[in-house]
C-alpha cells in the first residue's frame, strides 16, 4: 500500500487517442520476466488466452529479495477520487475469492480493514464514497466512543473517529505468488529458473534473451515485470523512471494475554500524513506485523542487506506503543525489507519500449500493487495481446 501516489498524468500529459499494440498471433510465444505478483498473473492469464508462454525468474516466486516476497500483503478499496483503481480493486477480490477456491488455497482473507482518521472527512475516504455506494461496498464510520468498546486495546483519544472497510483485509504474499506458478505449470506454461538479459534491439523489435544457464529464450513477445529490476535492465529508458526504497516491516509478538484481541482484529491503516504506519495483526501467526509506507533509503534490491534501520525501527515501536499500548514492551521477533518499485507519481506503468513495439514493460508497483495482481494480470494480458487499447493511466511519459 501507499501514502504517496497522486495518481495524476505523468508530466501533466494528456494522450488524446488511446493507442493499441499490434494484435498477437494466437499461436505467438510470450515471454514474461519476473514470477511476481503481476508477471505471474499476467503469464497466466496469457496461457488462458491460448498462447506458449515461458515465465522466467532469477530467484523464484516470492523469494526474499522481490517487492511481492514476504509473508502479507493488505488488501483494501481506498483510492480517494481514483475510480480506475477502485474498479480494479473489485475486480482482483473478485478474482482472489474465485481462485482461492478453484484451488482450494486460502489466500485473501477477509478480516476487514480499520482506518484511524484524525480529521472529520479525510479526503482519502470522502472522496471514494461515491465509488463505494455504486459497487454497494459501504464502509462503517465507529466514532471514539463506540470504538472504545469495540477495540480496548487501541488508543483512540487523538482520533476523529475510525472508518472500517469489512470488504478488505489481508492476502498471504509469496505463498500466492508460489500458488500462481503452480498453476501456470499445470495449465501448460513453462517456467525457467535463471537470470534474464536482454539483447539488442533490432528493426523495432527486440529477438531475444541471453539467460544464466548458458541458453538463449526467442519468443514473439517480450513482457518484463520484473519489479525493482526493470530500472537495471532498461537502464537508458526506465532510469529516471523507476526508483527502488527500502521499505521495512517488523513483526511484534503479542502478549499472550491479548492473543484473542489482536489476532481477530481488522489489519489497519493510520492517516497520520508522516510516516504513515499500516499493519496487519493475524499475519498468519508470524506476529502483529507494523510496516512503515514513508519512503526509505535508494536501496539494492539484489545486494542490498535486509538489515532494519535502528532509527526506522525506534519510531514504529513509539508508535506501536502509543497506538497500542499492550504492545509497548513487546519483543520484535522478526524484521523484514520490502523493497518498493516506484514510479513518479504512484500510478502502474503498462506500455511498450519506445523503440521495441515487441517489448512490454509492467511495473511501476509503488507499494500498493500487490493486492491488485489477478485483475491487472488479466487486463495486462488484454493489452499486450492487442484486444484491447493501453490504458493511458498507465504509460509511461517522456
Amino acid at each position: 500500500m501507499s501514502a504517496q501516489p497522486t495518481f495524476a498524468p505523468r508530466n501533466n500529459q494528456i494522450f488524446e487517442a488511446p493507442r493499441q499494440g499490434a494484435l498477437l498471433d494466437a499461436h505467438a510465444h510470450i515471454a514474461v520476466v519476473g514470477a511476481g505478483v503481476f508477471g505471474g498473473w499476467t503469464a497466466l492469464w496469457l496461457r488462458r488466452l491460448g498462447f506458449r508462454v515461458t515465465l522466467v525468474d532469477a530467484w523464484g516466486p516470492g523469494n526474499s529479495r522481490a517487492s511481492s516476497g514476504d509473508e502479507t500483503r493488505v488488501i483494501r478499496s481506498t483510492y480517494g477520487a481514483n475510480e480506475t483503481y477502485f474498479d480494479l480493486n473489485v475486480r482482483a477480490i473478485e478474482l482472489w475469492r474465485e481462485h482461492q477456491q478453484k484451488w482450494n488455497k486460502k489466500m485473501f482473507f477477509n478480516s476487514g480493514v480499520l482506518w484511524f482518521c484524525y480529521d472529520e472527512a479525510p479526503e482519502m475516504i470522502e472522496a471514494t464514497l461515491p465509488f463505494m455506494k455504486k459497487h454497494g461496498l459501504e464502509y462503517q464510520y465507529i466514532s471514539k466512543t463506540e470504538a472504545a468498546q469495540r477495540y480496548p486495546h487501541i488508543y483512540t483519544n487523538d482520533l476523529h473517529h475510525l472508518v472500517l472497510d469489512p470488504h478488505g483485509g489481508y492476502l498471504k504474499a509469496r505463498e500466492s505468488c508460489q500458488t500462481v506458478l503452480e498453476a501456470f505449470v499445470r495449465e501448460g506454461g513453462t517456467y525457467v529458473n535463471a537470470l534474464v538479459q536482454p539483447t539488442a534491439i533490432e528493426n523495432g523489435k527486440m529477438t531475444t534473451l541471453s539467460l544464466s544457464n548458458g541458453t538463449r529464450l526467442s519468443a514473439d513477445a517480450y513482457v518484463f515485470a520484473c519489479g525493482s529490476w526493470l530500472r537495471r535492465l532498461f537502464p537508458d529508458v526506465l532510469g529516471t523512471i523507476i526508483t527502488c526504497t527500502k521499505q521495512e516491516a517488523y513483526y511484534l509478538g503479542v502478549p499472550a494475554s491479548h492473543t484473542a484481541y489482536f489476532d481477530h482484529m481488522p489489519a489497519w491503516i493510520d492517516l497520520d500524513g508522516e510516516d504513515f504506519y499500516y499493519g496487519i495483526p493475524g499475519n498468519t501467526y508470524r506476529g502483529f506485523k507494523v510496516g512503515v509506507d514513508k519512503r526509505g533509503d535508494i536501496f539494492d534490491p539484489t545486494d542490498g542487506e535486509r538489515v532494519a534501520n535502528a532509527e526506522v525501527l525506534t519510531k514504529a515501536r513509539a508508535f506501536m506503543a502509543h497506538r497500542f499500548p499492550p504492545l509497548k514492551n513487546a519483543p520484535l521477533v522478526e524484521n523484514r525489507v520490502c523493497p518498493y518499485e516506484n514510479s513518479p507519481d504512484g500510478n502502474f506503468i503498462l506500455d511498450t519500449h519506445p523503440e521495441a513495439e515487441n517489448c512490454w514493460f509492467l511495473g511501476g508497483g509503488s507499494g500498493h500493487g500487490y493486492k491488485h495482481g489477478p485483475a491487472l494480470g488479466e487486463l495486462a494480458a488484454d493489452i499486450i495481446s492487442g484486444k484491447r487499447p493501453l490504458e493511458n493511466l498507465f504509460r509511461m511519459r517522456e
